[in-house]
């Protein structure tokens, strides 16, 4: 089991309607309508943003930076589904059709209204995206090579096309399309389909990093695109990296994008 040294400053919270602890660390549910989403405890730490220059098929924008994170938060353990959507919104906009699969086609100001819908419902929730630094730290889950399973990646692992497999590897199969959340392997922080499936919407505006270390970075304050992380179920190997970064119009549409929920919280050390 995951041992924490950090925790939530309130454990349950008072949104939650169920919680525990498992081999992945705590979590928490949170149910609308009949339907769940759950959340992963992420501890504050300190990791390397980016990927080092040796990493094949890394891209000029991924210049490593060291990045702490100093407050503890929630993440969801999977991208928000089609069902968690409707029963928000009312619609479902996604190419791909099941109540468990990721919802899609939804831009970033279209998942901005859904967060505001939520808190607006529940401002406990204090519900956002996650920025560009707390995703890939996520990802990540502690290691630093190129996926969070290792040096390569297959179909059984990530749902991308494996047509195009990772640094000239062998080719694996190539679905056409989304799979339900937590059809394939978790990392080791218990989040699920953070490589491949669709690519997932961050808060910050897309640029350049801090080229010294950095507390909390946020991004750029201005911009012209938003920033997409984790490749989705038509991207090569090599932009479902940890590392990899890619960036969208904020009002543009795609059946390959789809976000995932953080929600903000202030952590307390063990033994306080």
């Amino acid at each position: 089991m995951r041992q924490h040294t950090i925790f939530p400053a309130a454990f349950p919270e008072s949104w939650a309607s169920d919680w525990g602890e498992d081999e992945y660390g705590l979590w928490m549910g949170f149910t609308y309508k009949g339907v769940r989403q759950d959340f992963r405890w992420i501890e504050p730490g300190t990791f390397m943003m980016g990927s080092p220059k040796n990493e094949p098929e890394r891209d000029d924008d991924e210049t490593q930076c060291e990045v702490t994170l100093t407050e503890g938060f929630w993440l969801a353990e999977t991208t928000v589904t089609q069902a968690l959507w409707e029963v928000v919104m009312g619609d479902d906009p996604s190419n791909f059709k099941g109540e468990h699969l990721p919802v899609e086609k939804v831009s970033w100001e279209d998942a901005q209204r859904f967060i505001t819908k939520m808190n607006g419902m529940k401002p406990e929730l204090q519900m956002c995206l996650p920025t560009e630094a707390q995703w890939e730290y996520c990802c990540r889950a502690g290691t630093t090579t190129p996926f969070y399973f290792g040096e390569q990646i297959n179909s059984e692992l990530v749902n991308f096309d494996g047509n195009y497999p990772y640094n000239d590897r062998r080719k694996s199969e190539y679905r056409k399309q989304t799979v339900e959340v937590k059809s394939l392997p978790p990392n080791d922080w218990g989040l699920y389909e953070m490589h491949g499936n669709v690519w997932e919407l961050c808060q910050d505006w897309y640029g350049d990093y801090p080229a010294q270390p950095t507390v909390d970075p946020q991004g750029e304050e201005i911009g012209s695109y938003r920033v997409l992380r984790g490749g989705s179920w038509f991207s090569s190997g090599r932009f479902c990296r940890s590392a990899s970064r890619h960036h969208y119009v904020p009002g543009d549409r795609s059946s390959a994008i789809g976000f995932r929920l953080a929600l903000g919280h202030r952590a307390v050390q063990s033994g306080q």
